[in-house]
């Protein structure tokens, strides 16, 4: 049996800049952080060769043809696996509309996973690279790549998408004390609210010609506070977090709703700088940049949600067990 480990991801700047219709005309970034929440594959050889599927429903078929799941389907052709295995998943949160990554970090740790069952050379970057291929050359899906490196590769990481399609990803340069005092100012609640993502990011994908202005200031504001990491500032921070929220919210009419509007608002009332929603938007987590001394208020403010806490582990997937 083979099990792969795999974080999910918090993205503080520059999302919408890492869609290929975006920085292929000129460059992307993005900062972004793994987080200590995790999807885990389990892939074992079955007695038979019929192929069994267990995730939110349970598949058995007897070709990888016949396989409903688009994302296992392509993963196992693209890892030569064909028949007489069984997979099963878990993850640390709901695997739909949390913002957090889960789908890139799903199919990294399968890929992961399904290489070391079959032997096959492989490295960080193949991983990210071939999560790529599948949800976005294969399955068509409307993502940008950030998701797919920061789940292979972990870590804090300011990840530069280049105009050759090719990825440059980057350790960020920032002291234990700087990390230390970022995560004691934020605060991640969840909404419970679970939206599509590629419904949101299907119109934020297809109004990118007409937002490059919005997508040249979030990307100037992410190569900003890459200069303020490295140089242990975070004056600015929320400030920075507030700003590219708002010109993120003008990149489609569902990154935001009335619900999320409220929250948003009564948390800044209450004393947070600057905040976001994670991921695509329409749901799932809210991020908020809050001094100590408004934190409660912060937390009174928002009494309704859940409020969940994260790490930053430097580890991105890895197998955790090799029978």
């Amino acid at each position: 049996m083979i099990a792969s480990k795999t974080p999910l991801r918090v993205s503080f700047f520059g999302g919408g800049t890492d869609f290929s219709d975006y920085y292929q005309k000129d460059y992307g970034c993005v900062i972004s952080a793994a987080i200590d929440k995790y999807v885990y594959v389990m892939v074992n050889k079955r007695f038979d060769e019929k192929i069994q599927l267990n995730y939110r429903m349970t598949e058995i078929v007897d070709n990888v043809d016949q396989i409903f799941h688009p994302t296992i389907r392509e993963a196992m052709k693209l890892s030569g696996i064909q028949d007489g295995i069984e997979l099963s998943n878990m993850a640390d949160f709901p695997a739909y509309g949390t913002g957090l990554g889960s789908s890139s970090s799903f199919l990294v740790g399968m890929l992961n996973a399904f290489y070391t069952y079959k032997k096959t050379s492989f490295d960080t970057e193949k991983l990210a690279r071939d999560a790529c291929k599948i949800e976005i050359e294969t399955l068509r899906e409307p993502i940008g790549k950030q998701d797919q490196y920061i789940a292979a590769y972990g870590g804090f990481k300011f990840i530069k998408f280049n105009k050759d399609d090719t990825v440059t990803v980057e350790n960020m340069n920032v002291k234990p004390e700087t990390l230390n005092e970022l995560k004691k100012n934020l605060l991640f609640f969840y909404t419970g609210i679970s939206r599509a993502s590629s419904s949101v990011l299907r119109e934020q994908k297809q109004n990118i010609d007409n937002k490059q202005e919005f997508l040249n200031k979030i990307r100037g504001i992410c190569e900003k506070m890459k200069t303020e990491f490295e140089h242990g500032r975070l004056d600015s921070f929320g400030h920075m977090l507030n700003e590219a929220w708002l010109l993120k919210r003008a990149l489609a009419s569902n990154v935001s709703n009335s619900a999320i509007d409220s929250y948003y608002d009564n948390a800044i009332h209450a004393g947070a700088v600057g905040g976001k929603v994670l991921g695509a938007g329409g749901g799932g987590f809210l991020m908020f940049y809050t001094p100590k001394d408004k934190q409660n208020a912060v937390r009174k403010a928002l009494g309704s949600l859940r409020e969940v806490n994260f790490d930053f582990p430097v580890e991105g997937s890895k197998i955790i067990y090799d029978s």
